[in-house]
């Protein structure tokens, strides 16, 4: 280490920003593979029904992730539940990890959120992981479409970029229910200012009396969208949203004539209160040309299982229905016990090695390769 001379020429100790510089780099990884609890630090009111919540590990740790991946959350509700949830801070802040959860009417995660997370509970957590992410600081024409709590991938996309570089060229669109839904409102409206190239707009279905919208309402249309993105169909777009929102964009973007090889969208169930990633991440699984007998040890059920059925689509077709969202591996809501048997499980991240190691399998991705009994 380089050594400060002093006058008379002894040597002193390490500058301050030397010693402090040294010891961030001696500040361990994350490691989800070992690493599983968050201590909540922060919790911040977005709007009337999204909050904020800011954690960090128990001892200091550098998260890595990618702007648009999520957690996956352990929550003490109806015994245990878990719950995918997209992290909204930037990636390039790596000591802190931000998600952003909007109260669903019913829903048990939500709710349990909104109402009980405080400074300092602590939660168990798997991840990060998810493929749903992208590079704004790269030389591309981006435009990123979101509505309600669909922004939130989008947001950590757009504080890494300006983190980062500031993004190249970024138009962002967001439909919100009113003015006041608009998460994120007045911290976009700095970035904007502050990075030329990230242009907004945002465009309300209902506007009140006693508020001076100057912006679009309406649901978004082709029109409204040739005058938020004229060029839109030179740019990569990545939509997030509920799914009717999104069918909505894509059956538009497709009467063009748009190139949906550069249309992306991120899966979300939002009745489940879970998010998931791209479609295409899950390798197919090896396919077995046998019928096998699936028992369910709680509920005593017993189901075939057809040949290349997933446990999950041969619960479903019985008529039970296990909770589960992105059904391709990623979020791990439908975590089991594996009782008895042999399965081949093609997983997205949603699962770590311990657990497989202890028999548990993701219900979504797995396949029978022999008669078998589940703890569902």
């Amino acid at each position: 280490m380089k050594q400060n001379a002093t006058p008379d020429g002894l040597k002193a100790g390490p500058s301050y920003e030397e010693e402090h510089f040294t010891e961030a780099t001696r500040i361990p990884m994350w490691d989800p593979e070992v690493d599983d609890v968050l201590v909540c630090r922060q919790v911040r009111q977005e709007t009337h029904d999204v909050k904020t919540f800011l954690f960090s590990a128990r001892e200091p740790r550098v998260f890595r992730f990618y702007p648009g991946q999520h957690m996956t959350f352990e929550l003490p509700v109806e015994g245990m539940i878990t719950r995918s949830y997209t992290i909204s801070s930037s990636a390039a802040r790596p000591y802190r990890i931000e998600i952003t959860v909007k109260r669903v009417p019913g829903g048990p995660g939500s709710n349990w959120m909104l109402d009980n997370m405080m400074p300092g509970k602590e939660v168990s957590v798997s991840g990060p992981t998810g493929e749903y992410t992208t590079d704004a600081t790269q030389d591309e024409k981006l435009l990123f479409i979101s509505a309600g709590s669909g922004i939130t991938p989008m947001m950590s996309m757009v504080r890494t970029a300006c983190d980062l570089a500031g993004p190249t060229d970024l138009h962002f669109i967001h439909a919100a229910r009113t003015p006041a839904d608009i998460i994120f409102r007045n911290e976009l409206e700095l970035l904007a200012a502050q990075n030329p190239a990230l242009k907004l707009a945002f465009t309300c279905s209902t506007t009140s009396a006693h508020n001076s919208w100057m912006g679009y309402e309406g649901r978004l249309t082709l029109q409204m969208l040739s005058l938020m993105s004229p060029d839109f169909k030179q740019r990569k777009i990545l939509c997030c949203g509920p799914a009717r929102f999104m069918e909505g964009v894509r059956t538009m973007l497709q009467g063009v004539g748009f190139p949906m090889e550069m249309y992306h969208e991120e899966s979300f169930d939002f009745g489940a209160e879970t998010a998931g990633s791209f479609e295409d991440t899950i390798a197919a699984p090896e396919i077995s040309n046998q019928t096998y007998r699936i028992s369910f040890t709680k509920t005593g059920h017993v189901v075939e299982c057809g040949p290349g059925m997933t446990i999950l689509s041969a619960a479903r077709e019985a008529g039970i229905l296990p909770l589960a969202s992105c059904q391709r591996g990623i979020c791990g809501t439908c975590k089991s016990q594996l009782v008895s048997g042999v399965t081949d499980m093609q997983h997205g991240g949603g699962i770590r090695k311990r657990e497989i190691d202890q028999g548990k399998i993701l219900i979504c991705c797995t396949t029978p390769m022999s008669d078998i009994e589940v703890e569902l």
